[in-house]
């Protein structure tokens, strides 16, 4: 997060995030000492909160079980936040704010969604509480097709959290939410214990694969003897347009199976793997994102030279930004001079429109730009950002007429 500062006066500047999401609420501090400080809404039930890295995920879970809490954890990631439902130390339910952890993304898994409809159906399910329901409702799935979906769901949100080694997490002791709790497989125990396994596991993959961005390529190598899911999986390799995210996105599997697929099929020589090319993106495109990353260099460069944190909060601030600009970034982190990756960015608005991609690329880069001009205002003080921020905000307006220049000139 960066670091705090307490003013002469006792006052705490705290990071745009942080005050966007605490608003006007009434805090109490808990304790302190010389080495921290610790405030909480008391009417909440908290009961315990940390930062992960020196405590790990495991040990947190364990804690809970073993002490057979009820309540709920909440974990803030990097791209996200997750929480789960804790009944006498089980886990009984578990939510996430990751798209690919969504009822609609696992249904898909299950082979119950159609690949091309899965836009249409998140589209209905949008914003909707009980979101499964609504697809029960309309016909789309079965009752036991919901339940099962609910329930891999659950177990899928906990065993992605082993792996995290970064971010924050709080308990709110309180009563379990009964239309959300769900009969899992597996105990609370036997999920540690699978978890602990699967980091395990991925770590070993991952080491032959290298990086999400790689790309895996055919050998042309025969293959004997695949299971139907490698063969679907060779199948999107032969594509050679996807990178590994790509590859295990469109292969219907969770992401853990899906790396264990490729794992193997590399181990036989039937995929090879090729770091992904550096590529600038061309076209009206490419001149948009020169533009506003000439400006994100600027403002990156002067307020990270201030605030050492500050590019972690701009990647969280890309990654929590609502829809569709959210869909705009999925995946997309700040390269080392602030600038964001063309290519992924590209990647994401595939199959829009043209006039629709340089719109919505425009309008999510505007609003990043902006986050940073509040920041650098905060980190650099009134005087030193005024020019600045000046400076840079002429970029959204000379974008907007840049667009319309071309669409006139099109039309």
């Amino acid at each position: 997060m960066g670091k705090i500062n307490i003013d002469g006066s006792g006052r705490l500047e705290l990071p745009v995030s942080v005050i966007k999401e605490i608003g006007a609420a009434s805090l109490e501090l808990v304790c302190h000492s010389n080495a921290h400080l610790l405030f909480s809404n008391v009417e909440s039930g908290f009961q315990l909160a940390g930062v992960l890295g020196e405590i790990a995920m495991v040990d947190v879970l364990s804690f809970l079980n073993m002490f057979r809490k009820t309540g709920v954890l909440v974990v803030n990631l990097a791209g996200g936040k997750k929480e789960v439902g804790f009944l006498r130390g089980e886990i009984v339910s578990a939510a996430s704010s990751f798209p690919e952890e969504d009822i609609c993304g696992v249904l898909l898994e299950m082979g119950r969604l159609d690949q091309e409809a899965l836009p249409k159906y998140r589209q209905l399910v949008c914003g909707c509480e009980g979101s499964g329901r609504v697809l029960v409702e309309k016909g789309v799935i079965g009752p036991k097709d919901l339940w099962l979906a609910t329930r891999q769901q659950v177990e899928s949100i906990v065993f992605n959290l082993f792996g995290a080694a970064q971010g924050s997490f709080f308990f709110l002791e309180r009563g379990p939410e009964k239309e959300k709790m769900v009969r899992l497989a597996m105990s609370t125990q036997n999920m540690i214990m699978e978890g602990l396994r699967r980091v395990d596991e991925r770590a070993l993959f991952m080491r032959v694969i290298r990086s999400m961005d790689a790309l895996p390529k055919p050998t042309g190598k025969p293959a004997d003897g695949l299971s139907a899911e490698d063969e679907r999986l060779l199948a999107l390799v032969s594509r050679g347009d996807l990178d590994v995210r790509g590859v295990l996105r469109r292969s219907g599997m969770i992401e853990f199976e899906g790396l264990r697929a490729l794992y193997d099929l590399i181990n036989k020589g039937v995929v090879s793997i090729e770091d992904a090319p550096a590529t600038a993106v061309a076209g009206d495109l490419g001149e948009i994102l020169l533009v506003f990353n000439g400006a994100l260099t600027a403002l990156y460069r002067r307020v990270a030279a201030r605030n050492a944190g500050f590019v972690n909060e701009v990647s969280n601030f890309m990654r929590q930004m609502p829809s569709p600009f959210s869909y705009v970034f999925k995946d997309v982190s700040l390269r080392e001079d602030g600038t964001v990756d063309g290519r992924k960015v590209l990647t994401n608005l595939s199959g829009l429109e043209d006039q629709d991609k340089k719109r919505l690329l425009a309008e999510a880069l505007s609003e990043l730009i902006y986050m940073e001009c509040m920041a650098a205002q905060r980190d650099l003080g009134q005087a030193e950002s005024a020019r600045l921020i000046q400076k840079v905000q002429e970029v959204p307006r000379r974008v907007k007429n840049l667009l319309v220049k071309k669409q006139f000139s099109e039309g």
